[in-house]
């Protein structure tokens, strides 16, 4: 009993000295580690998906762009999967593009792409998954993935600043872009300075993708333009983006995702955000940002719980629940919009 005894009477003292109440004062001496057995590395999980890259060279390829300011250098990994052996230069194919890792706190979403790659390689299946049909699905498909975009900012999130998600020059990513940039909420000297943003804004533009996908974690959501107001673009395309995140939310979400503007929904507005630059610069279709976790939040700094699940079952339950979103999104999103228009806006 000395045990139990000891901790309460220090927790005592703590409260006595510093004002807090026990509830604000345990995640400051006991936030949940990272999960080493179900989370990899950020280096650990590249290395993974270059294995996987080397096994498949008839659907996989990879590429490590660099970029660097100011003595400030990133490497960003892309994955292109296609069946024709010509994956970046087929143009007559659907082109989806999905970024995973831009807040680097959240590693369950750089989890959720290593699961994805595993699942177009075959080498991992979903389960109530129709593989022929897939595979059919597929055939008209090029799809390029961002396993992490900021490794840099995960190397800080490892070395044990869990509530971390800016980069490693402690800039927000998704207040990086050039949309409606320069609000208070803006940590950077100009928008698109960060070497992350410039190697995800070349990818995107030299890609031109039909769809685009961010990734994040802190929510349940399937989120479309805009982030920075309170309402949806105008025009087909977004009755149809609209239309497409309803059908997710009811067969996926069974009606609990936050679906429509992320303005509107999260409660605050975000200025300079990759969905909506992908949007409307970049001149993507159907842009997305889907949420894909909702943890603990009763204790603030309880960061990786709040972002990540920490059981086996759940965090389970979370990848197979989204890799049926993505491989539902894979096979509805182009059924959106006529292909014979070269870009649909």
């Amino acid at each position: 009993m000395a045990g139990p005894f000891l901790l309460f009477s220090f927790l005592s003292l703590l409260v006595s000295f510093t004002g807090l109440s026990p509830v604000y004062a345990l995640p400051k001496l006991f936030p949940t580690p990272i999960n080493h057995d179900l989370y990899h590395s950020g280096t650990g999980l590249i290395e993974k998906i270059n294995s996987l890259v080397h096994r498949h060279p008839e659907k996989l390829t990879v590429e490590t762009l660099k970029s660097g300011t100011e003595g400030y250098n990133a490497d960003v990994t892309v994955v292109t999967y296609g069946q024709s052996g010509k994956q970046s230069d087929d143009r007559s194919k659907i082109r989806i593009l999905i970024g995973f890792g831009q807040h680097s706190r959240e590693l369950i979403t750089s989890e959720l792409a290593l699961r994805i790659v595993l699942i177009l390689t075959e080498e991992q299946f979903l389960p109530g998954i129709d593989q022929g049909s897939l595979n059919s699905t597929l055939e008209n498909l090029v799809i390029k993935v961002v396993p992490l975009e900021n490794l840099n900012g995960r190397k800080l999130v490892e070395a044990g600043e869990l509530c971390e998600r800016r980069n490693g020059r402690r800039v927000d990513l998704n207040r990086n872009w050039g949309i409606d940039w320069g609000r208070k909420e803006t940590n950077s000297t100009w928008f698109t300075c960060q070497p992350e943003t410039q190697i995800m804004r070349e990818v995107a533009t030299s890609f031109s993708p039909h769809i685009w996908v961010n990734v994040h974690s802190g929510t349940v959501a399937l989120f479309m333009p805009y982030d920075h107001k309170k309402s949806t673009p105008d025009g087909l395309p977004s009755q149809r983006t609209r239309a497409l995140i309803e059908e997710l939310n009811k067969v996926h979400c069974h009606g609990r995702c936050k679906i429509g503007s992320g303005g509107a929904s999260v409660g605050y507005l975000a200025h300079g955000t990759a969905t909506d630059y992908m949007y409307d610069v970049v001149r993507v279709p159907m842009s997305f940002t889907f949420e894909i976790f909702a943890g603990d939040k009763t204790l603030e700094e309880d960061c990786f719980k709040m972002y990540n699940p920490v059981d086996q079952t759940t965090f389970e339950r979370v990848l197979n629940q989204w890799c049926a979103t993505l491989l539902a999104l894979f096979k509805l999103g182009p059924r959106e919009f006529d292909m014979h228009s070269t870009n649909n806006r």
